[in-house]
Parts: structure tokens; C-alpha cells; sequence
């Protein structure tokens, strides 16, 4: 069947693709990659999540975080990703050109979100079409968008996260809403909206679950008008044909997330594009390590085999007398006020004596083996906390109130603003957090991307629309 071709769209005042760049937060979607898909006339992200900003001289500023408090490091973060994101805007906007359209996304549960999307929407008037939104429930979302008269377009994983979102909040501001995101759960890069009702290791088919989104739509009142955008998972769009023109679906959209990574002009350091050319199939995993709490996914490699690893090396613990049965761990040391049971103890000792010495208490009652070093960057990365979620397991910080989840740290989990931005800033690809959609593997296959072939992003926009 001969693909259908794809119709451009009304928005934010002007006709452009119904092809958006997913925006992929600290540093990997800027105002190069966003301006230039935006000037192709498509629609451009900026990642409003602690992006760059310039010194004089045109270098990135890096962002040190030398307060003494939490809360004023916090302040720090917050100052650093209102400027970054009002710059790499101006810029975007100046590289589109008229063309296209600038969107900016936020994830809900970074920390101080509100404070930095309402930053930044008062920095850059008329810059801006629309904001994305998604990680977390961003019922606020609306009234921020009419404050600043730019339309809103949030992202959900299921009808019924829309329904509720819905009712709460976007009924009262239905005129600015011009799209609603749907990122699948086992196909998109990143943060995933799994929710407890559904498998991780059973992928559902998208069709049925965007059909639902449409009908509850429609049932809502929602204007036909209001997008639907398919995100996670669209590589070619010839695959996606029955969406196209499909009267159950409504207007549909296409976000590409993986694929504008390998560009000229994206940002990412030259080792992480070499390594999204070597991925293979079923080397993405959809994992629950990152300390937002949400599933994740990203590219299978040692830092990511690490805390696999770290999980796997961890047993119940138990004080004294707690519970019947148990014994000590050791007979001298830290370990002797750990009671466990008489079958994990040989456990324990075989982790020991290979070295991971360390046991660290997690919030469940278990506690994780780690070597001396491991622990000591743990200790030091949850000390160093800046902040950066609204709410971290990590290192237990809250954005509000007291400052504190009231929950133990969890040693399972990561820094996750320290990873991200190492990464992007030319840190070891193997070291660090590699979030990948799971067509990543498809660089290798896609003969596009032969002889080590880097398209511009005009080039890229230009083979989607061929439906390759």
C-alpha cells in the first residue's frame, strides 16, 4: 500500500507538519536541534529541563552548585534552568526563522516546575507556541498556559490519565489545549507513564489504547480540532499509514524522539551518536531505577548493568529480636546489628568476600551490598543533592514544606541531574544514563544511516515525510 503522505496542520498561527521533535530534557534536545526542525517546518522542542546557558564568549556555563543547603542549592538549580531555557528559546527562535513553531517541554515532577515554566514564559514573549508537559499529573498546566496565553499540549500514557486531567482542570481552559501527547509506555525514551494496572513486560498494541483516547475525547467535548500526537516508537512513517487519515483516530501527529538524536545539529556528544548506531534490538530496557519512581528506558550499559547488579545483591534485614529466627550478619562490626535469616547469611557472605563489603540499608527493609568506593559516591552524590525532582527516592529531598520525603534514601537509585548532565556534556557513554527509545536499534538497519551518514535535520524531516 503506497504511503498516504501527511497533510500540514494549522498551529500556533501558521501551517506546519504534524511532525514534532520529542524534547529530551538536560541538554540532548537545544535550541540547534529544535530551531533547525522548527525551520523545516515542522514543530521544534526546546527541553526546558536545566538547559545551557552562554557565558560572553559563547561557552556553555557549567552549572556548579556551591550553597551549603539543599534548599539554597535547590534555588541555585532553578536560577540556572530559567536562564538556560530563556536562552536556548531566543535562540531557537531566531535559528526557526518564521517558520514552523517553538514548543518548550517540561517534565511535572522536576523540581520547582512551576517556577521555571512560569520563568521562562514571562522571558519569552511571542517565542513560544506551546508547552508539553508530562512525567507526574500537570493539572496546573492550564491555568499556567492561559496566564501566558500559549497553548498547552500534555502528555499521557492512557484515556483514563487524560479523563482525570481533564475533569480536574483543562474542561475550564479547553481553547488552549492543541494537542494531547500520547506516549506509549513500552515504546517511548526516557520517563514512561506505566501505571500499576498495566505490565511492564506485556507491550499493548497502541491502536486500541489511542482509539480509547479519541473516544474519551469525544465524549468529553473535546474540540476535533485537538491533535492527538503518537509518541514512542515511530520510526517510519509508512508503518503508521491506517493512522493517517483515520476517521476513529481524528487528527493525529507524529513525535520523533530517537531518531533527531543523530543529527548534525544535535547537541549530543559524538560518543553517545556512535554508540546509537551500534544498538541492537531488545538492548533498550524499561527499567524502575530512576528516582522520580516512574519506569524508565534507556540503553542497556555497564552504569545501567551496575544497579541491576546492586539490586540483585540485596536480602531483608532485621534489628534484634524482630523477628523470629533470624541471626547476625557478622560477629564484629556494622554487620553484627543485622539479623537475617539463617539462608540469606551465605548470600551475604559470598558478596562480601567478593569485595562488596558494604551493606546500605534501602527503604524496604532490605539492605543493598555495595564495595567502598560505590558507597562513598553514593554517600557523596545523595549529600550533594540539588534538588532537581520535586520528589527524590534518592535522597529523600521534597521541594516543599519540610524538605524531605520522610523516607529513608534509597542506595538502589541514582543522581539522576548529576548523570544526565555528564552525559550530555561529553562524560563516558558507559558511565552514565543513555536514554533511548526502543527503535533505537533501527539506526543499524535503517540504510539512511549507511556509511556513517549524519543527516542535517532539514535532510531527516525530509525522509519522513517520504514515509522513510
Amino acid at each position: 500500500m503506497a504511503f498516504k503522505g501527511l497533510s500540514p496542520i494549522n498551529y500556533g498561527g501558521r501551517e506546519v507538519w504534524p511532525l514534532i521533535e520529542g524534547g529530551k530534557g538536560v541538554s540532548a534536545s537545544n535550541h540547534a536541534s529544535s530551531g533547525a526542525w522548527a525551520a523545516a517546518g515542522g514543530i521544534g522542542t526546546v527541553s526546558a529541563v536545566n538547559a545551557d546557558s552562554y557565558d560572553a564568549e559563547g561557552k556553555i556555563v557549567p552549572q556548579v552548585y556551591d550553597a551549603l543547603t539543599r534548599k539554597e542549592r535547590h534555588e541555585q538549580l532553578i536560577r540556572y534552568a530559567i536562564d538556560g531555557a530563556t536562552e536556548q528559546v531566543k535562540r531557537a527562535h531566531e535559528i526557526a526563522d518564521g517558520q514552523g513553531a517553538i514548543n518548550i517541554n517540561v517534565l511535572w515532577e522536576m523540581g520547582g516546575a512551576q517556577q521555571v515554566l512560569e520563568g521562562v514564559l514571562e522571558n519569552t514573549p511571542g517565542m513560544i507556541a506551546g508547552v508539553t508537559c508530562g512525567a507526574g499529573m500537570p493539572y496546573k498546566l492550564a491555568e499556567i498556559a492561559q496566564r501566558h496565553n500559549v497553548s498547552y499540549l500534555p502528555i499521557i500514557s492512557s484515556a483514563r490519565a487524560f479523563r482525570a486531567l481533564w475533569k480536574r482542570s483543562y474542561s475550564k481552559v479547553p481553547e488552549l489545549m492543541a494537542a494531547v501527547v500520547y506516549e506509549d509506555p513500552w515504546l517511548a525514551g526516557g520517563h514512561n507513564g506505566l501505571s500499576n494496572a498495566e505490565d511492564p513486560t506485556k507491550p499493548e498494541d497502541p491502536y486500541p489504547r489511542v482509539k480509547a483516547l479519541r473516544e474519551t475525547m469525544r465524549a468529553e467535548g473535546v474540540s476535533e480540532d485537538v491533535v492527538i500526537v503518537m509518541a514512542g516508537g515511530v520510526w517510519f512513517l509508512r508503518e503508521w499509514n491506517d493512522w493517517i487519515d483515520n476517521p476513529e483516530l481524528g487528527k493525529i501527529a507524529f513525535q520523533f524522539g530517537t531518531r533527531p538524536l543523530l543529527t548534525e545539529e544535535s547537541p549530543i556528544p559524538q560518543e553517545w551518536k556512535d554508540m546509537l548506531r551500534r544498538v541492537d534490538e531488545g538492548e533498550i530496557l524499561l527499567h524502575k531505577f530512576s528516582p522520580t519512581g516512574f519506569y524508565s528506558s534507556a540503553v542497556k550499559n555497564p552504569f545501567l548493568y551496575d544497579l541491576i547488579h546492586r539490586s540483585e545483591r540485596q536480602i531483608p534485614i532485621f534489628k534484634r529480636g524482630e523477628q523470629e529466627g533470624t541471626i547476625p550478619l557478622a560477629d564484629e562490626g556494622k554487620a553484627k546489628n543485622f539479623w537475617v535469616s539463617p539462608d540469606d547469611r551465605p548470600k551475604a557472605q559470598e558478596w562480601m568476600a567478593k569485595g562488596f563489603t558494604e551493606a546500605l540499608k534501602t527503604p524496604d527493609g532490605t539492605a543493598v551490598f555495595v564495595t567502598p568506593d560505590s558507597r562513598d559516591t553514593i554517600r557523596k552524590d545523595q549529600q550533594d543533592c540539588m534538588g532537581c525532582l520535586s520528589h527524590c527516592l534518592f535522597s529523600s529531598w521534597k521541594d516543599h514544606d519540610d524538605y524531605t520525603t520522610g523516607r529513608l534514601a534509597d542506595p538502589r537509585s541514582f543522581c539522576i541531574q548529576k548523570t544526565l548532565q555528564d552525559i550530555a556534556h561529553g562524560g563516558p557513554v558507559d558511565e552514565n544514563l543513555a536514554f533511548a527509545g526502543h527503535s533505537a536499534y533501527r539506526f543499524k538497519q535503517d540504510p539512511f544511516y549507511s556509511n556513517n551518514f549524519t543527516p542535517s535535520v532539514k535532510q531527516l524531516v525530509d525522509r519522513i515525510l517520504t514515509g522513510d
